[in-house]
């Protein structure tokens, strides 16, 4: 990976920490203010909307094929449960519980990676995931 590379993928990381964290606070807030249900259509319909936008005034090839087109959906479905899950939990719950453990969806991704996709299984990464585990029961407790 080359450094300019390396740069921005820092940059769209901690872009995305950053407003995903804003992101948790104010779904929170918008979910103690009105149906969490209906402030995750709302959350996710401005979202949707942002994204078209980008597409449509960015380079972006609106080309899709079969197979593209389905697993995006599915992401989209997954997405929306968990969306829902989240606003529900933070209707009935603590903020910082709901989003720490919604946060652990990397251990999860990276598990798969490993033990579908075929990503090298290593001491590291058993060790890195460990880690999260316990940094979630920390702060959830």
């Amino acid at each position: 990976m080359e450094f300019a590379e390396m740069d921005s993928t820092v940059l769209f990381g901690l872009t995305t920490m950053v407003t995903w964290g804003i992101w948790i606070i104010l779904g929170n807030a918008a979910a103690e203010s009105i149906d969490p249900r209906t402030a995750a259509a709302i959350s996710y319909l401005t979202a949707g909307l942002l994204a078209l936008g980008f597409v449509v005034v960015s380079d972006a090839s609106v080309a899709v094929t079969m197979r593209g087109g389905l697993l995006a959906g599915v992401a989209g479905l997954f997405t929306g449960i968990g969306l829902i899950s989240m606003y529900m939990g933070f209707a009935q719950g603590s903020t910082t519980v709901v989003s720490t453990l919604g946060a652990m969806y990397f251990v999860v991704a990276a598990i798969i990676s490993m033990g579908v996709l075929g990503d090298e299984i290593t001491i590291t990464r058993f060790v890195g995931i460990a880690f999260a585990v316990v940094g979630v029961v920390l702060v959830a407790r």
